[in-house]
């Protein structure tokens, strides 16, 4: 994709991010109210400005068009992360925006010393699960305790 720029999100971005990543929940039936917030909606740059975090805003054209970040797992081992909230844009999807935050995002996690990183995701997410299986991701039988994510049915986990 040309002009497609990946970046770490910075706090101008949080609006944007939180913004594409409620409208892929809600598109792909995840639960998300007001009722049972996501902190790390209210400010994405910040949650994921931790030591071993990271977070990448994909940018085309001056335009945000979707993130992902990877991060540890409470309860794991220090060398287990987790890749988290990697949304795009609907009109992004299939342009090669995906690959290019998977890079950035494996990318941090081997900087920062994990060696397998973990990632929760849905049946129904059919572009995405193929993305993880393109950079080596295997089917887990069962979420990894600590990750939180009760609303997903298929796990993946790739040695890196």
């Amino acid at each position: 994709m040309k002009d497609l720029r990946v970046r770490l999100v910075t706090p101008a971005d949080d609006g944007a991010l939180a913004r594409i990543i409620r409208e892929g929940m809600d598109e792909f039936g995840i639960c998300v109210s007001d009722e049972v917030p996501d902190p790390e909606l209210r400010s994405i740059s910040a949650a994921y400005g931790a030591p071993r975090s990271a977070y990448f805003a994909a940018e085309f054209e001056g335009r945000v068009i979707g993130g992902g970040g990877i991060g540890p797992i409470e309860g794991q081992p220090e060398e287990v992360c987790e890749l988290r909230k990697m949304y795009l844009v609907r009109d992004a999807r299939g342009l090669g925006a995906g690959r290019c935050i998977m890079e950035a995002c494996l990318d941090a996690a081997r900087d920062s010393g994990y060696t397998r990183c973990f990632l929760a995701t849905l049946e129904s997410m059919e572009r995405a699960r193929r993305l993880y299986a393109g950079f080596g991701f295997r089917r887990s039988a069962h979420p990894l305790p600590g990750s939180g994510h009760l609303g997903c049915d298929t796990w993946y986990s790739l040695d890196l």
